[in-house]
């Protein structure tokens, strides 16, 4: 047998701990010492001990830790309800961790407020490309909201290209859109239909949303989707703004043309996507600044995206007129 203080030290509790627990009739001691009061336990004890602490870091209050013990919890049934709260908890680490990371986006917005110098900008055309694309629906336009949706767009369209035989001929472009409304008397998608929707599910946002529509692009070029097979070229859609020509679909993604901007403000940004906002709003002051307009969402240029995102360098496109 163990002393309370033993037990206490093989348990990884406090000695007042286990006065507690047996005042509550959790865990008795296995004897007591008559004349001093004293408590020993035995060795069998410390699975109860580990099966109350469990129970309890699940959210359990004591009564009703109590209450699951009087039925005998198993221990594939005690596992099962760990692996559901050590999901719940992973999945607050994610979100507390996304949160702070904006929180360290505003404070950087708010330490270089005005340290953008005018050499830091560059007013220029851009090209007209030739993009492989998938796209997809975000909440909103916060680094918060387009990181996880295109992120995954990437990864499958990545895996797509590599299935369909067809090489990248340059860096990733994501360009966005506004979501159109649904059509009068249909009901707007519930958070289930949101959570099922996958990429390119063509699912469009409710009334009053600002939901986005991204579409994350690969280059191409019509060498590659001739050697591959698949075709380029068909008739003129409109998308953010800009006539864009659209293909048919290959094997899993779609093919546009899309065209160059005629008067871009463009800036580069280092470090990840979830701290554009710093970079993003001081090329809005550097617009209003010298007498420009945006005349829509930036584009995205993915010059160099290494494993490590702090060493990532993307080119913001914005198109702008004259205000």
């Amino acid at each position: 047998m163990f002393t309370i203080g033993d037990f206490a030290r093989y348990g990884r509790v406090s000695a007042r701990m286990l006065r507690h627990y047996d005042a509550l009739g959790l865990l008795r001691p296995a004897r007591t010492d008559p004349d001093s009061g004293y408590r020993y336990y035995e060795a069998a004890q410390l699975a109860r001990l580990n099966r109350i602490i469990a129970l309890k870091d699940l959210g359990f209050s004591l009564q009703q830790v109590g209450a699951i013990l009087a039925e005998e919890v198993s221990v594939p049934e005690l596992r099962g309800m760990l692996r559901l709260r050590r999901a719940e908890l992973e999945a607050a680490l994610t979100a507390a961790g996304a949160r702070l990371a904006q929180v360290e986006a505003r404070l950087r917005t708010i330490e270089s407020e005005g340290r953008m110098s005018a050499d830091d900008v560059v007013v220029k055309r851009t090209g007209t490309v030739l993009l492989a694309e998938l796209t997809g629906i975000a909440a909103g336009y916060g680094p918060e909201d387009i990181g996880p949706v295109i992120q995954p767009l990437y990864t499958e369209l990545c895996r797509r290209l590599e299935t369909a035989g067809v090489t990248s001929a340059g860096p990733g472009l994501a360009y966005y859109e506004d979501a159109p409304a649904p059509a009068a008397g249909s009901e707007p998608p519930t958070e289930a239909d949101e959570r099922s929707a996958g990429p390119d599910s063509g699912s469009t946002a409710a009334p009053g949303d600002e939901a986005i529509v991204v579409h994350a692009g690969m280059v191409v070029t019509r060498e590659a989707l001739d050697k591959a097979g698949l075709p380029a070229g068909g008739s003129a859609v409109t998308a953010g703004g800009s006539a864009v020509t659209a293909g048919a679909d290959a094997p899993g993604f779609a093919i546009v043309t899309l065209p160059g901007l005629d008067c871009a403000a463009t800036v580069v940004h280092r470090g990840p996507m979830s701290r554009i906002l710093p970079t993003a709003q001081n090329l809005a002051h550097w617009i209003d600044a010298n007498g420009y307009r945006s005349a829509g969402y930036a584009r995205e240029l993915y010059l160099e995206c290494p494993p490590d995102q702090e060493k990532w360098i993307t080119e913001l496109q914005e198109p702008v007129v004259r205000a």
